[in-house]
């Protein structure tokens, strides 16, 4: 049971490693995009508002710590944790500012600047393409952490320590398994055969029986 809890941390290194970026990028580019007029207003670098904090800030800080720890986790459920995580960031990032707008009282996050070239970039890299990109990557690493491969159980078992076998104080003390052998060897019984008389030294007594009897006569 405990090593289908377990995976290798390699398992989702690199969609952790994606997700840790994707999620830095989606929390700072509201921030640094101005300096290269890539900016939804208003667009003064470093400028914070409620609407980027809702929608901006909070999906990538989500997106940051599921790709975390899928990074460093070996516990299944732990890393199935921070895929879930991811996923909901990157939904929010998707759908976040629609549903704002329509159900909720948060602010927008301003309008993007620039041509009708330059604003579909800007919605793609800000938050539609952003957050598909984000469910894509947790969703492609949940279903590997719910598959239990054999290499998986091949991973885990030789990374945990093999319990040492407890050996009989008979076998130490008489030198280890060569004196236990050697103990054995001289406990099992011995049978030994009986001689049985050669046929000259049965005659030889018939011959001396008969001349004391002859003596004795």
């Amino acid at each position: 049971m405990t090593g289908t809890l377990r995976i290798p941390r390699s398992k989702g290194a690199l969609s952790g490693v994606l997700l840790v970026l994707l999620g830095i990028w989606g929390a700072l580019i509201p921030f640094v995009g101005p300096y290269f007029h890539y900016a939804y207003t208003p667009d003064r670098a470093w400028d914070y508002t409620a609407g980027r904090l809702w929608l901006e800030i909070l999906p990538g800080l989500a997106a940051i710590l599921g790709g975390a720890l899928m990074l460093v986790s070996r516990l299944r459920p732990v890393a199935l944790f921070g895929a879930w995580l991811a996923a909901i960031g990157g939904a929010w990032f998707a759908v976040g500012g629609l549903l704002a707008h329509r159900w909720t009282k948060i602010p927008s996050v301003g309008a993007p600047v620039g041509g009708t070239g330059h604003t579909v970039f800007e919605q793609i890299g800000f938050f539609i393409g952003l957050g598909v990109v984000i469910v894509f990557l947790a969703a492609a690493a949940m279903g590997r952490f719910s598959v239990v491969a054999a290499r998986d159980l091949e991973a885990t078992s030789a990374s945990e320590p093999v319990p040492a076998r407890s050996v009989p104080a008979q076998a130490t003390a008489g030198g280890g398994l060569a004196g236990l052998s050697r103990r054995l060897r001289l406990s099992a019984p011995v049978v030994r055969s009986k001689k049985r008389p050669a046929a000259g030294s049965a005659s030889e007594d018939e011959t001396e029986s008969a001349r004391a009897g002859t003596s004795a006569s």
